[in-house]
């Protein structure tokens, strides 16, 4: 797409959903995909997870997002006229720099075995995708791999490892998606120096992608400047687009009655903006100009992440088999809420009513 992203993550809606959240524009009961979109939301993104259930066969939580799940909400998409972006993680839960965690079913394969797996896997869920209608316009492989994927095999420190798993899924999405852009997504947008790094080790395996998707989240990773400065930086270095595929800041440091939220009074010092929703409002507008600036028209947009999952105390980031799956025993709240583009009462905020401006 041509179109300036205004991207969000919505991988966790029909969980919160199913909790009971509601969704109202200036006081009128609403679909959240519906508002969103007219509000200017032009892509969404979702995450596919391999198996998130128990040996049992009970859900981790979180949206539970396997493939039955994601194809339910890409085809909720379609009807309202949306794009998307999949987001594979190949983990049975959540994927990040502190967590790789190889599938359950994928525990005892290595080296080509590993690559077939991945692979298949990629190749298999596009064409259950493609067959119903539902092609997505980027296909991320991996998240936030800063650190690899599927260790120990493709941690980054086995460099030539996990360039043969990146380049096994992208194969599969060359194969059976061609038009959809590849996404290489690192977290820490404003490491200069770690970008560099990462992509100069991976360019001798000539890894097929187009875009660099970055996170960045203000109240860890430092001014928008630091963060303009490294876009240009490899956007003109390797010759990509970039984008922010995942971002969000609060818009109060109130639990909202919930437990485990991320932002907080202390967090809200080191973004430069106030916990309100006009400091939202304006993180993003200052976002959005940011991204845009990025020399050669290279900034391709931003993805805002979970802006509907609601203060629901019951809609966590884990239950006990996810947290036991991940041998986590941090307490698992609703870790987002106050971050949302929604209050608490599910009403549209002001950075959301003004997006279609920014």
């Amino acid at each position: 797409m041509n179109t300036f992203i205004k991207g969000m993550d919505l991988s966790t809606l029909p969980e919160v959903e199913r909790c009971g959240g509601k969704f109202y524009d200036n006081g009128k009961p609403g679909d959240a995909v519906s508002i969103l979109k007219s509000y200017g939301m032009n892509l969404v993104r979702l995450r596919l997870w391999n198996d998130p259930y128990s040996e049992d066969g009970v859900p981790y939580g979180a949206g539970t997002n396997d493939l039955p799940r994601t194809v339910a909400m890409a085809k909720r998409l379609k009807a309202a006229g949306v794009d998307w972006m999949l987001d594979l993680h190949y983990s049975d839960f959540w994927a990040d720099p502190a967590k790789q965690i190889k599938p359950k079913a994928w525990k005892s394969l290595a080296g080509k075995e590993l690559e077939t797996a991945v692979y298949l896997h990629t190749r298999e869920a596009l064409k259950y995708l493609k067959n119903r209608g539902i092609i997505p316009a980027m296909v991320q492989v991996g998240n936030e791999i800063t650190n690899g994927f599927l260790w120990p095999d493709g941690h980054v420190k086995n460099l030539a490892a996990m360039a043969g798993l990146l380049q096994a899924g992208i194969r599969a999405v060359k194969e059976e998606c061609p038009e959809a852009r590849i996404v290489l997504h690192l977290d820490f947008g404003t490491d200069a120096g770690l970008y560099e790094r990462w992509f100069d080790a991976i360019e001798p395996f000539d890894i097929d992608y187009d875009i660099i998707g970055m996170s960045y989240y203000p109240h860890w990773n430092g001014r928008l400047n630091l963060l303009l400065d490294n876009m240009n930086r490899v956007s003109q270095k390797y010759g990509k687009d970039v984008m922010i595929a995942e971002t969000s800041i609060g818009y109060t440091t109130d639990t909202l009655g919930c437990t485990g939220l991320v932002f907080t009074q202390e967090l809200e010092k080191n973004t430069g903006y106030p916990a309100t929703e006009a400091g939202q409002m304006q993180f993003l507008s200052d976002l959005f100009e940011i991204v845009r600036s990025v020399s050669g028209g290279h900034g391709i947009g931003v993805f805002y992440w979970e802006p509907a999952w609601l203060p629901i105390p019951t809609c966590t980031w884990a239950n006990a088999n996810g947290r036991a799956y991940m041998n986590d025993q941090v307490e698992a709240g609703n870790s987002m809420a106050n971050q949302a583009l929604f209050d608490r009462d599910g009403n549209a905020n002001a950075a959301l009513l003004n997006l279609k401006q920014m």
